[in-house]
């Protein structure tokens, strides 16, 4: 016997203060509800009709819901469509990440708080198969998974989640939004708290008898077996040529049974063997189309996809309206429709689950306003190549874009203390180069700036030596300007005016300058 090992009286997830039970033991392992374990599927899909359909929805809609949950599970059996596209919406929610997050306003405790939950929470198995059996709410229009509860190392955690056939619950007539289990008195049982993830998943709005996309399914999949069927038939019947046998006047009863299983068998076999005097003949079949049931079909699979997944492109390209445009939009409403199955999954998992771990295991959560919530990222990343350029263009006219804002809508993750990250390498640049630039910039911190340095260098010459030096440099170059002399006329005349100007020794100096230039810039950019 297992009992929490502090208060046992506590607020559920409701508000609601109760006694805390045995965890240890399921509420389904008592006797009184034994019963369930023993009872079987119906398969109410057989002879299914219209009639029978409306008679399982109302029964539904009385609180009885065996029937409606049955046909749920034998249309997804019996049918491929509906199985492939109620895959395809359920294993879109497992590869998600999640996260435990604290509430919001959360102080420096409750952030511990929700360190330690997520601690506890890594000793539930394989998560990812407790969102899959959530996920079969879509269709039915809830999901209940029972929990078992062992003291794991001083804690109480789940170390056992059930998927509880739907078949197993009612709804009182009083409450037709509250889900019992199903026991002899017909009136139902409550769930147990902190026992039980009990998720109601909204496909669609209404009570939680009506909330699932059985009530939509169910129509196209009768249609749809109707016209199986017809097709079945017609290809039965147009599929093979007409075979006549003939036996003449006077034959016995015996010849004509002979005869008989001649034609039939004739017909599967492609061999026969019949008495002298009688023939088979082989006509042409009537004519007839197989389009009509194919395009029946069709349609009732397509309203399947819409039903399911919000489009049909996804699944049923026709090559004809198949285009990438289209193909885009119609994937953006498949990411909402994944969108809204999260966030209501999130909001059953914090409920019960993350918070009875708070509240089994941490003083001070007496409620779900404090309680640690679960959360996943259905943030998509933006295009990088499309960030890079136009990012450093706003920068440069003076917007002001935080880094976290780049590294949110990207996808990257900031680094922490001491990890390594990417630097940007310039355009011909090596390793050797980059190892020297380094070790230039380890010792930046002892050099003057160069700013300083050259502003020392100037200051050494007199203004008005500058001055005088320039302009007895210029000043034979400026009286041929003035003189109309022309652009190609004043090349051709510098050796000239400057016979004794090395041009070797300035390119030599200009280099050198520029290498100089460069190494400081790259230092102190």
């Amino acid at each position: 016997m297992i009992k929490v090992n502090r208060s046992s009286t506590i607020v559920d997830q409701y508000g609601r203060p109760f006694t805390v039970p045995d965890l240890k033991e399921q509420q389904t392992e008592r006797s009184a509800l034994g019963f369930l374990n023993q009872t079987f599927a119906g398969h109410p899909s057989r002879g299914l009709t219209p009639s029978k359909v409306a008679r399982i929805m109302q029964d539904a809609e009385q609180g009885n819901l065996v029937d409606q949950c049955e046909l749920m599970e034998d249309m997804e059996e019996k049918d491929g469509h509906i199985f492939a596209e109620m895959g395809k919406r359920r294993r879109s929610l497992i590869n998600v990440p999640w996260s435990i997050v604290p509430p919001k306003g959360a102080d420096a405790r409750a952030t511990r708080n929700a360190e330690f939950v997520e601690d506890l929470f890594q000793n539930i198995p394989d998560i990812e198969s407790i969102i899959l059996d959530m996920a079969d709410a879509i269709g039915h229009g809830y999901s209940n998974l029972e929990l078992e509860w062992e003291l794991v190392e001083g804690y109480l955690v789940p170390v056992r989640v059930e998927h509880r056939p739907s078949s197993w619950f009612m709804t009182p007539q009083e409450n037709r939004n509250s889900l019992r289990l199903r026991n002899e008195t017909g009136m139902g049982e409550s769930l147990r708290p902190f026992g039980w993830i009990s998720h109601v998943h909204k496909a669609k709005p209404g009570y939680v008898t009506r909330a699932g996309l059985v009530r939509v399914l169910a129509w196209p999949y009768l249609f749809k077996n109707y016209s199986v069927r017809d097709l079945a038939e017609f290809l039965e019947i147009y599929g093979l040529p007409m075979r006549l046998g003939k036996y003449p006047s006077g034959a016995g009863e015996q010849e004509k049974w002979t005869l008989m299983q001649a034609v039939v068998g004739i017909g599967h076999n492609a061999a026969g063997i019949i008495p002298d005097g009688m023939d088979i003949e082989f006509t042409e079949a009537a004519k007839g189309a197989s389009g009509p049931f194919e395009s029946m079909i069709a349609f009732c699979e397509r309203t399947q996809s819409k039903a399911i997944i919000g489009q049909t492109l996804t699944s049923q390209a026709d090559g004809k309206s198949s285009t990438n445009a289209l193909g885009n939009v119609h994937n953006e409403v498949r990411m909402d429709i994944r969108d809204g199955d999260l966030k209501q999954i999130a909001a059953t998992i914090t409920r019960d689950l993350l918070y009875p771990i708070a509240a089994l295991n941490l003083p001070g959560i007496n409620g779900m306003r404090n309680a640690p919530r679960f959360v996943f990222d259905t943030s998509e990343p933006e295009d990088m190549a499309a960030y890079a350029d136009a990012l450093p263009k706003l920068v440069s006219i003076g917007v002001q874009v935080p880094v976290s804002y780049a590294h949110e809508k990207l996808g990257i993750p900031k680094p922490e203390n001491g990890e390594a990250v990417l630097r940007p390498v310039a355009d011909g640049i090596n390793q050797a180069t980059l190892a020297t630039r380094y070790q230039f910039a380890a010792l930046n911190a002892r050099l003057p700036t160069p700013q300083n340095t050259l502003d020392e260098v100037l200051n050494q010459i007199p203004p008005e030596q500058q001055q005088l030096q320039a302009e007895q440099m210029l000043a034979p170059l400026i009286a041929r300007i003035q003189a109309g002399d022309s652009y190609e006329a004043l090349q051709d005349d510098l050796s000239d005016l400057y016979p004794d100007l090395d041009v070797s020794a300035i390119e030599d100096t200009l280099t050198r300058l520029f290498f100089v230039a460069e190494t400081w810039g790259r230092l102190n950019a």
